[in-house]
């Protein structure tokens, strides 16, 4: 028996399954917009996480280098507080220095007088060279050219010339001039403990008595350790103890004068 399907029916289930095709395709759009919302969101997530990670990181950074500065700090505070010392003593002193080099240009007469008067009453040896070297400092001290600093330096050199001689043993060929005329000599000095010269031959020798100054005459043993001291100066003989006289006794000091003594 055939059965026959009335139109009506065709045409229903047709739109029962174009409903069902649209149906469909809106879920399938529901759910497609889903996933691009999930995903959005999950890389929102993810891209949060990293900042917040950065950040963390930033944070850890600045907290040790925030500890190595307070330990960096406490380190130098000791170091700060002996320079803010330093700076106060020297403001003080450049608040001095105004008082300081008013008093200079009598500093530097006051040495000068003092080094030419230690020379002049000193052991008469190399007499012109010293007081040559004297007067230049004083002709020196009104130099418009020269500074404070390189006047005082070559007042201070001078000096330290004549404290090096109280430390030298030294021989030397000169001319002394005594009541038979000028005559060439062999001269040895013993820092400014003692002065004495020989003759070339030998045969006559003398030691300078500070306190009666004037020349002393040796005898031969005497005399034979000066040629001693002569070779000693000059490296011809190993140094060994000298038995002589002394150009200067307590009573008389090197530098003193008759008048200042007691």
């Amino acid at each position: 028996m055939e059965i026959r399907r009335h139109p009506l029916l065709r045409g229903a289930a047709l739109w029962l399954l174009v409903a069902a095709s649209a149906g469909a395709n809106e879920l399938l759009q529901e759910a497609g917009d889903a996933q691009r919302v999930q995903a959005e969101l999950q890389a929102r997530i993810e891209a949060t996480d990293g900042e917040v990670r950065e950040r963390l990181e930033t944070l850890r950074r600045l907290e040790r280098e925030t500890r190595q500065l307070n330990a960096h700090n406490a380190a130098l505070a000791p170091f700060l507080e002996r320079q803010a010392e330093t700076l106060d003593q020297r403001e003080a002193a450049f608040a001095r220095l105004a008082e300081t080099r008013e008093g200079l240009p009598e500093l530097e007469r006051s040495l000068v007088e003092r080094l030419a008067r230690w020379i002049e009453r000193d052991l008469p040896f190399l007499g012109e060279e010293r007081q040559a070297r004297a007067a230049s400092l004083q002709a020196g001290r009104g130099d418009p050219d020269a500074s404070v600093e390189e006047r005082l330096e070559r007042i201070l050199a001078a000096w330290r010339i004549e404290l090096d001689y109280g430390r030298e043993l030294d021989a030397w060929r000169g001319y002394l001039e005594d009541g038979e005329g000028r005559r060439e000599v062999e001269f040895l000095r013993l820092g400014r403990v003692g002065l004495y010269y020989l003759t070339p031959d030998g045969r006559e020798g003398k030691v300078w008595r500070a306190e009666e100054e004037r020349w002393v005459a040796l005898d031969e043993p005497t005399r034979r350790e000066v040629r001693h001291g002569l070779r000693i100066a000059r490296d011809q003989r190993t140094p060994e103890l000298l038995r002589l006289p002394v150009s200067v006794s307590l009573a008389y000091p090197v530098g003193s004068n008759r008048e200042e003594r007691p």
